[in-house]
């Protein structure tokens, strides 16, 4: 049994607060598979894969990190919708309702859920049904690109060997006692061995927090020297941000286009998208008569951080340059501060105050989580919407016998974000979320037209004959 890393910790810890859970939506072709013969085979496949057969364990009074135990799959966590009418419409609803919830990740830190018979989806021919499977993953198991691993294992063509699925080394506890009997002991074990080790932690945190602040020196340094580019600046919030307060009722929408749909010349997918958004909130601002100065996107940045931990990425802060009406000057600016944004991120002197996180002792970490001001808007923010950008590989997956036809996925809401968008990709496809706060966003469809528009928009503009293209990068 391995302890969560810090960062995992804070992410099961602030969930008890507000929904922080990931939604990965992949359509397949329905075969007429029914609802028990899916289950059967998401149970079968499921003994393989390692990430969907653990569980969270507390520590009484969190005096040690919480400990990820093995579980086994319970039929719960397969969940099949039935809807008054199979639409796409109706999917799309229902969906919008599961992105409000959040799972116990002390229970079982995932769900499947599964629309079958769906009418009228993207891309399929009339007469033409799909299977949707939406997995919900705690945030403290995965980030955006360990999430599409587990889902490429949950989903993928390969065969795994037939023992592999009872290669678990069962742990010895386990073996001795029934397994609730077992955990509480080993819950109990592991909050009594880290008391000796509070003060030690403690000790480790002062001394890397004074590492912490060389680094934030030096980086000042190289900032003022015009070796590193400076840190993002902070905002005022806008309408987007909402009132401070964490949704109560969300809405999503999906927009599945061809991958080139979005090519441009010199510019990835993502920073084509980013500018589609700016144009479409800028647009969406103006027609709600509020101001639009200083647009911000808080874009999620993949890092191979030093730790263990299933968390590994970086909120970079990007200027969506509504200064700029020009699209190709706007793309231009943005590409440029996204650029900035990811050098100065992935300096290795940024890692001095991850290094001091993950050594703070448990108890001091739960109270930082469980008295953070979640629930007030601040006065300055780092953006007023998010943008995720995950390619998920080559569309090879099949659920029911069904081959996959593209995914989605929906970035959580929270008191200062009410509106994100996600852009991911599979095989030839990618698919534009918007996953909404209807105070904020009355009129999803309105927004997703806008964008869609200026999707096309910054593509037409951004298009010249004779230039290479780039292929888009994973952000989370």
């Amino acid at each position: 049994m391995n302890s969560l890393a810090a960062r995992d910790a804070a992410m099961y810890w602030l969930s008890a607060r507000t929904p922080n859970d990931l939604f990965l939506l992949y359509c397949f072709v329905d075969v007429g598979s029914d609802a028990e013969r899916l289950r059967a085979a998401v149970a079968k496949r499921v003994e393989h894969v390692p990430d969907l057969l653990i569980h969270v364990l507390d520590t009484p009074a969190n005096l040690a990190y919480p400990i990820w135990a093995p579980c086994e799959f319970t039929n719960d966590q397969f969940v099949d919708h039935e809807l008054a009418a199979a639409t796409w419409a109706n999917v799309t609803a229902a969906v919008g309702g599961l992105v409000g919830t959040g799972l116990r990740a002390e229970d079982r830190p995932w769900r499947l859920h599964v629309f079958r018979n769906v009418r009228d989806a993207p891309g399929f021919a009339a007469g033409e049904s799909a299977l949707v499977a939406v997995l919900q993953l705690s945030h403290a198991l995965a980030d955006g690109r360990r999430a599409a691993v587990i889902a490429r294992e949950l989903f993928g063509h390969s065969e795994f060997p037939a023992a592999s699925g009872k290669a678990r080394t069962t742990p010895f506890i386990r073996r001795l006692v029934p397994d609730a009997i077992g955990e509480s002991i080993t819950s109990v074990l592991s909050a009594t061995m880290a008391i000796p080790g509070i003060p030690i932690g403690m000790a480790r945190t002062v001394v890397r927090g004074l590492g912490a602040a060389r680094a934030q020196r030096r980086l000042a340094e190289l900032t003022a020297a015009g070796a590193l580019p400076p840190p993002a600046p902070d905002t005022q919030p806008n309408a987007l941000n909402g009132g401070g307060a964490t949704p109560v009722s969300h809405s999503v929408r999906m927009l599945v286009c061809d991958k080139d749909r979005l090519r441009a010349p010199g510019h990835s997918v993502t920073v084509v998208f980013l500018t589609a958004v700016s144009i479409a909130l800028e647009r969406h601002l103006r027609e709600a008569g509020e101001a639009i100065d200083g647009l911000r996107a808080q874009v999620p940045m993949a890092f191979a951080g030093t730790g263990v931990g299933r968390n590994g990425y970086r909120d970079l802060s990007v200027d969506l340059a509504v200064a700029a009406s020009d699209p190709r000057a706007r793309a231009a600016r943005i590409a440029a501060d996204l650029a900035a944004r990811r050098e100065r991120a992935a300096h290795p002197l940024q890692g001095a105050r991850d290094a001091v996180t993950a050594v703070l002792p448990a108890p001091l970490l739960h109270r930082d989580v469980a008295h953070a001001p979640i629930d007030i808007l601040p006065e300055r923010v780092s953006g007023h919407t998010v943008v995720s950008s995950v390619d998920r590989g080559a569309a090879d997956l099949e659920f029911g016998g069904g081959a996959v036809r593209f995914t989605a996925g929906f970035p959580a809401l929270g008191a200062v974000m009410h509106l994100t968008h996600g852009l991911h990709g599979l095989g030839d496809t990618v698919t534009l979320s918007v996953h909404a706060d209807p105070a904020v966003l009355p009129d999803p469809d309105r927004y997703a037209s806008l964008l869609e528009a200026a999707v096309d928009e910054v593509a037409t503009a951004l298009r010249a004959p004779g230039t290479a293209l780039r292929e888009p990068g994973t952000t989370e």
